[in-house]
């Protein structure tokens, strides 16, 4: 009998839960079943304390259909370029870090500008915590706090993104109309959806460009390590097998055609 007067889950709230989450968020199967297990053990956790006498909700649960890793897509620079050109301010620096960090959607929400350290020849974000909808935590591992690495144009991008919200030296790098944290995916559907649409790029979420990275400097040549480094991996095996995709094209030139087109930092761009 459960205690404190509330009701307990049952399974079936547990498997709507499941379900929503894999609908709204696009979840793989991998990370559906690690939250799976962090709610069976939250379960187990509170009957073990007495709070309630029954089987735990979350065993017979199912994971809710999802695309596995290997289905999983990697942007490419060309595509990376694509958006950038057509998406205005500050959607097209928001997608600029997206691609060029490897940040986790919830770590692009939480970045603030007290982490952001100027330096030479690389600047550095330092994770400090992840936003997942709107709870605040911190970065998933010890690996996760590692700093990332900021190349010249995305710090340029960056500085120029500060000055249109004032300078602000801390608080939410990147906000929506009432100064809270941004939701990036409901920048997507407010303002990126549509554009995208219009100009026949395919979207394919925003863990898509972590992945990319991943691609993209194994395309230049950098080595798998280098690149777990820069993603924050603990297993090399991760970076590998999840995130390295295999793509054709000139990589070095399209990083060099990357490199003119997020530099127009001049041009007039609409606030999103």
């Amino acid at each position: 009998m459960a205690t404190g007067g509330c009701q307990t889950p049952r399974t079936v709230d547990i498997q709507r839960l499941l379900d929503q989450v894999a609908k709204e968020d696009s979840l793989n199967k991998t990370t559906l079943k690690h939250i799976k297990h962090l709610l069976g053990g939250i379960y187990r956790f509170a009957s073990q304390q007495g709070l309630f006498e029954r089987d735990n909700p979350v065993t017979a649960a199912s994971i809710p259909d999802a695309p596995g890793p290997s289905e999983t897509y990697a942007y490419s620079l060309e595509e990376v370029t694509q958006m950038v050109a057509v998406l205005p301010e500050p959607a097209a620096t928001i997608v600029l870090t997206a691609a060029f960090t490897g940040l986790r959607r919830g770590e692009i929400r939480g970045m603030m500008w007290e982490n952001l350290e100027s330096g030479d020849p690389l600047s550095c974000y330092r994770v400090s915590q992840s936003i997942w909808k709107g709870i605040v935590t911190e970065p998933k591992t010890t690996k996760s706090k590692a700093p990332v690495p900021i190349f010249g144009l995305l710090a340029k991008r960056l500085e120029e993104h500060r000055a249109r919200c004032g300078n602000p030296s801390s608080g939410a790098m990147f906000t929506n109309t009432v100064k809270k944290p941004i939701d990036l995916n409901e920048l997507y559907q407010r303002v990126i959806k549509d554009i995208f649409q219009a100009a026949h790029i395919a979207w394919h979420g925003w863990h898509a460009f972590r992945r990319g990275l991943a691609t993209n400097l194994h395309r230049l040549g950098v080595d798998d390590k280098t690149i777990q480094a820069i993603l924050r991996h603990c297993n090399v095996a991760v970076t590998q097998n999840v995130y390295i995709k295999t793509v054709s094209a000139d990589s070095v030139l399209a990083m060099q055609r990357l490199e003119k087109v997020v530099s127009f930092s001049d041009r007039s761009q609409g606030q999103a």
